[in-house]
């Protein structure tokens, strides 16, 4: 069943989406060669307590941190480890926080110093690739128009689209109705209304869309172990048209600040 949101709903739920934004802001200054992601992850916990939220995952289905650190060629659900980030890596930082009832959760891939060309290119693919979901995402069109718009978009340049997780559903629950798959048919899946809000997902490989779950139960890795990207916005229906309620201004902020790479 899907939960539409009134305005007043959707106002709340834009200040959890935004806590989450600042903490990527936040994470954005500290990532360089020689962080470690749990010191990312204390980092992160402590800042999502200070605005007087929690964090969305600590606990959520047991996971035992508070952000999702994905390394290079891990997708999504990686664990916060004590190694440290080296040159050339790129980091998919997922977040998300609950606050007055309601959750807040996106996601940004960050380069770590100086990268590849090619990986720069899937990054920036990818950043746009959630944008083309975005457009799609206005009352009367339906789940599959945004499916569409990302695998169009990013198959174009030979990237592998994965099947097998998705975007979701927002609100008194980390994960509601409908699913957003990041492939699919124009015209196909639950027709998209007034006051519903999604988190639009793309995670997008290099190479083959194919993924394997490591033994640690939680990290979400490429099968050709090639780089993989993931970018995250929350987006509400409000007057029939998309509405950003996340936002990358405080990473842009913080990149522009630390001289990190902008995609």
């Amino acid at each position: 069943m899907i939960h539409y949101k009134s305005k007043e709903e959707i106002e709340i739920m834009r200040e959890s989406a935004l806590i989450v934004s600042k903490t990527l802001g936040l994470m954005a200054e500290h990532i360089q060669p020689g962080i470690t992601p749990l010191q990312l992850d204390k980092i992160a916990e402590e800042f999502i307590r200070d605005q007087g939220a929690e964090p969305g995952f600590l606990g959520l289905y047991d996971y035992p941190n508070t952000i999702i650190t994905s390394v290079n060629e891990q997708v999504v659900h990686g664990l916060p480890t004590n190694r440290p980030l080296e040159e050339g890596d790129i980091v998919g930082l997922d977040c998300g926080a609950l606050k007055n009832g309601y959750y807040g959760d996106h996601a940004y891939t960050f380069a770590v110093g100086e990268i590849a060309d090619d990986i720069k290119q899937l990054l920036k693919v990818t950043k746009e690739s959630l944008y083309k979901g975005i457009e799609q995402t206005v009352a009367g069109n339906r789940i599959g128009d945004i499916g569409y718009a990302i695998q169009n978009y990013t198959e174009s340049f030979g990237y592998g689209v994965v099947r097998e997780l998705v975007g979701h559903g927002l609100g008194k629950k980390m994960h509601e109705s409908p699913e957003v798959p990041n492939y699919g048919k124009r015209g196909r899946g639950p027709k998209l209304k007034e006051g519903l809000v999604i988190a639009i997902e793309p995670m997008i490989n290099m190479g083959t869309r194919r993924v394997v779950q490591l033994s640690d139960g939680w990290t979400i890795v490429t099968a050709d172990r090639q780089p993989s990207a993931h970018f995250e916005h929350d987006v509400a229906i409000v007057d029939g048209k998309p509405e950003i309620l996340s936002s990358f201004k405080y990473i842009e902020e913080a990149l522009e600040k630390v001289g990190g790479l902008l995609v």
